[in-house]
């Protein structure tokens, strides 16, 4: 039977229980369990698909492709793992199953409420994510008393009812804040986030605190006693110079007992392999700085795959990446040298839309004519060719339509037709809602022989990489940017997947998302090249 662990949150948001949920997760699974993670979103929004990635950070893309919350991200990198759809859920997913059901008469006329029809249908989508693994870690999105986050706090108790009790575990991620004036840690919070969990019904096992400073002995047995927990099962959980020390951290704070006592198992991690990405991380022999250039850096969430795939590079090849944050409007206003300086390497992310992307082209016209190597992802490739096609092949009105629906070069075009992931045609205008007019989840591409890409993947025909666009590189162009120096080295059903530059070192455009599929221990493929260039030394 499955055992499951419940992930909660107490007195305000952004403690870590993601962190915290991909820790315990990466323990259970480096003692050899089967394990899975699942996040659920009280939000009402079907997903986060649509949302600015300044209003909820990053869109992660499964393999499948569901758009989820940055969340499951972390989830696969800890574990290593390739995650799904179902592995991830809002309120908005679960009203709209409810909604439809009940329109097509699957409740048989009976009165719809929260009880028991939607904590019902929380509970399926729990018990569908356990499927098949030893242990599944829930983390539940938002804090203990948000009124959207009571009908899930409902089906965890059920839960817990309906499996034996050592199968279920409720874990309560709570802050101990220190308040300088009065020079002390005060439990109070956490004491209220408990009793409010305990009045819902749930008992939480264990205490993982967030704190700034080192939680004493007899604080911990009275916040063990004041919300009747085990001693040993109060894990302090301070600040940490990487997010990929916290799995250690909680080890030497003793988590490994709590846990085996509760499930009565054996619980015995191998964290050798992990110990020294760590401290590659933490303590690295050489040292790069790549000028990572995009437009949401106000909130630097908006890139957390990018940022984290860098870090699993420099890990592997015990390097610092220094990122030097670009403001692409800012190059517009002061010129690509002036911003962009001594990088070691230039890096263009995604994004959506035309704002920045003048600076975007600039970038990439200095990292061509400069011999330096350069990294464009998705948007930073269609710019890529769009800067080629006009500045090489002197198509002045070279554009995307994303930029000029009407324009008179469509190097960057929107195919009406596209099969999707399931093989079904999908029909995709100017008109087409945005959620559902992308190319989204895992593809396949080839690499053409002796390119750069192909060097970076190996030498199997064909690769897999996850996709969240629009907008395509048009065919058309192909033969002229070829004849100019520009390699198409990478495709997929026909489609340009990579493109790369005859007469530069290393300059590599990918369509695709490599960041998506980069994990701790298994870095991805192009962007560990990248680094790798970045930190040649001349």
């Amino acid at each position: 039977m499955t055992k499951f662990i419940f992930v909660t949150g107490g007195v305000l948001s952004s403690l870590g229980k993601g962190i915290t949920s991909a820790s315990i997760a990466t323990i259970l699974k480096q003692s050899g369990f089967k394990v899975s993670m699942l996040k659920i979103d009280p939000y009402l929004n079907v997903d986060p698909g649509t949302m600015s990635p300044l209003e909820h950070g990053e869109v992660f893309v499964t393999a499948d492709g569901a758009e989820t919350d940055l969340d499951l991200g972390n989830y696969e990198r800890f574990i290593d793992k390739t995650l799904t759809a179902k592995n991830s859920f809002t309120t908005g997913q679960v009203y709209q199953s409810v909604i439809k059901r009940e329109r097509e008469g699957g409740y048989l006329g009976k009165t719809i409420q929260v009880i028991p029809h939607v904590v019902d249908e929380i509970k399926d989508r729990i018990y569908d994510a356990a499927e098949e693994n030893e242990f599944l870690i829930i983390e539940l999105g938002g804090t203990v008393g948000d009124i959207e986050g009571l009908p899930f706090m409902e089906a965890i108790r059920a839960i817990r009812h309906e499996q034996p009790k050592s199968n279920t575990m409720n874990i309560h991620v709570s802050l101990v804040p220190y308040i300088k004036a009065a020079g002390e840690l005060k439990t109070k919070p956490t004491q209220h986030s408990v009793q409010e969990l305990r009045r819902i019904g749930i008992t939480p096992h264990m205490l993982v605190c967030r704190t700034e400073k080192e939680l004493p002995k007899n604080l911990k047995e009275k916040l063990a006693l004041s919300c009747d927990i085990d001693r040993n099962a109060v894990i302090e959980a301070g600040d940490a110079q990487s997010i990929y020390q916290v799995p250690l951290h909680f080890i030497k704070e003793g988590i490994l007992t709590p846990l085996s006592e509760h499930f009565n198992i054996k619980i015995k991690p191998n964290m050798e392999k992990w110990d020294t990405l760590v401290k590659n991380i933490l303590v690295p022999q050489d040292e790069v700085t790549i000028a990572f250039v995009g437009k949401y850096l106000d909130l630097k969430e908006s890139y957390k795959s990018l940022i984290e795939a860098l870090i699993h590079a420099g890990a592997h090849l015990s390097t610092k990446v220094n990122i030097h944050w670009c403001d692409s409007e800012r190059i517009e206003d002061s010129g690509a040298y002036e911003i962009i300086g001594n990088s070691d390497a230039i890096l263009v992310a995604g994004g959506f839309g035309h704002r920045g992307a003048k600076g975007k082209l600039e970038a990439i016209k200095y990292a061509r004519e400069n011999k330096i190597p350069y990294l464009g992802i998705c948007l930073g490739m269609q710019l890529s060719i769009i800067e080629y096609a006009r500045n090489v092949l002197g198509i002045e009105n070279a554009n995307s339509i994303e930029f000029d629906e009407n324009t008179s070069e469509p190097v960057i075009y929107l195919i009406d037709e596209f099969i999707d992931q399931n093989g079904d045609k999908q029909l995709r205008t100017h008109e087409s809602p945005m959620g559902g007019t992308m190319r989204l989840g895992e593809y396949p591409f080839e690499p053409l022989k002796g390119t750069n890409l192909q060097k970076a993947y190996g030498n199997e025909e064909v690769y897999y990489e996850r996709h969240r666009h629009r907008y395509e590189a048009n065919p058309a162009y192909r033969q002229r940017l070829e004849e100019a120096g520009m390699i198409i080295s990478g495709q997929s059903n026909g489609l340009i997947e990579a493109v790369e530059i005859k007469d530069h070192p290393w300059f590599v455009g990918v369509q695709f998302h490599p960041e998506f599929t980069s994990h701790l221990e298994t870095p991805n493929p192009i962007i560990l090249e990248f680094v790798k260039q970045a930190n040649k030394k001349d």
